[in-house]
């Protein structure tokens, strides 16, 4: 699968335009589900997991995200409210740029503004194929839609090459199978030669 290599801005134009290097510990929430979405984050090092709940407290967890990543940005171009929260997993920094300035720097920068909507349409597609896939019977299908979907977020088109952060039963969760279904199936794609699997851990 060839995707695009979403980009991420500069540390010095971030800066350039009011952006703020902040430290967040371990378990730190940088923003809730609920919250108005106010600013673009870039992180510089660490993981942030993006998650929400439902009704009975059942997480679900949507991305797991690292260095040189962004996140919360497109909703910055809507009056919207987040629809997940943002956790940090280890201690992080990570830059923000306020909503205002960072619409200020795409006005300014229409490379960078066409690079952020290519990445953004990346992320759109994969997200549509995905929930296409779910509706499938086919449990490699929906597997493989929800591992397209999180490869999205990561630059590079190699193969196999993007460590899946998720534990089966949260696979499980966000796909909607039974943990055994998923366990079963990611072992026939690894047969088919689809991802591999090193130490309990899954390459796509």
């Amino acid at each position: 699968m060839k995707t695009i290599s979403c980009m991420n801005i500069e540390p010095e134009t971030l800066y350039s335009y009011g952006g703020e290097k902040k430290t967040y510990k371990q378990k730190e929430i940088i923003y809730r589900e609920g919250d108005h979405a106010t600013y673009y984050y870039q992180i510089l090092q660490g993981k942030v997991k993006l998650n929400s709940y439902n009704e009975e407290g059942k997480e679900f967890i949507q991305n797991i995200i690292g260095g040189n990543q962004s996140f919360g940005d497109s909703l910055l171009f809507l009056e919207k409210f987040y629809v997940m929260n943002a956790i940090c997993l280890v201690e992080s920094e990570i830059i923000r740029l306020p909503k205002n300035n960072f619409l200020e720097l795409l006005e300014n920068n229409p490379k960078i503004s066409l690079e952020m909507n290519a990445c953004l349409s990346q992320r759109l597609y994969f997200k549509a194929i995905m929930l296409q896939n779910m509706s499938s019977p086919n449990p490699v299908l929906r597997l493989e839609g929800l591992l397209n979907y999180l490869k999205s977020y990561h630059d590079g088109d190699c193969e196999q090459c993007f460590p899946v952060e998720l534990t089966r039963q949260q696979i499980a969760n966000l796909t909607g199978l039974r943990v055994e279904t998923v366990i079963r199936n990611l072992k026939k794609m690894e047969k088919l030669g689809k991802l591999k699997i090193q130490d309990r851990k899954i390459l796509y």
